[in-house]
């Protein structure tokens, strides 16, 4: 929310900035809500709504933005495997180790079948 988060408008374009991340991305979702928005296998939009009490998982090197919904709040805990990473890489990222590794692991099984 505006009011706990320094730089609020421009933190919130940010995460709306179509990224991966050379990490798995693991939220908890501690009070209200907001978007996950992810490119499904065709590269099309797919949007999550997460609330409070949910669990998040996105594998690393998939396409994804965050944005938040009518209520503008959402108190969020990032989780880790070993040391913290918060790196975006923004789109395009295809050469991007983990983007291949997503690609091979997820979006090239799918169109063998």
């Amino acid at each position: 929310h505006e009011d706990h988060l320094p730089d609020f408008e421009n933190k919130v374009k940010a995460f709306f900035s179509e990224h991966i991340h050379d990490a798995e991305e693991i939220r908890y979702i501690i009070d209200g809500s907001g978007y996950f928005d992810v490119r499904d296998f065709e590269d099309k939009w797919i949007r999550i709504w997460i609330k409070k009490g949910d669990l998040m998982t996105l594998p690393e090197g998939i396409y994804h933005r965050f944005t938040c919904d009518t209520d503008n709040f959402i108190h969020a805990m990032r989780l880790f495997k070993g040391v913290p990473v918060w790196t975006p890489f923004n789109r395009p990222q295809e050469d991007h180790v983990s983007r291949k590794h997503y690609v091979e692991a997820y979006v090239e099984p799918t169109k063998a079948e």
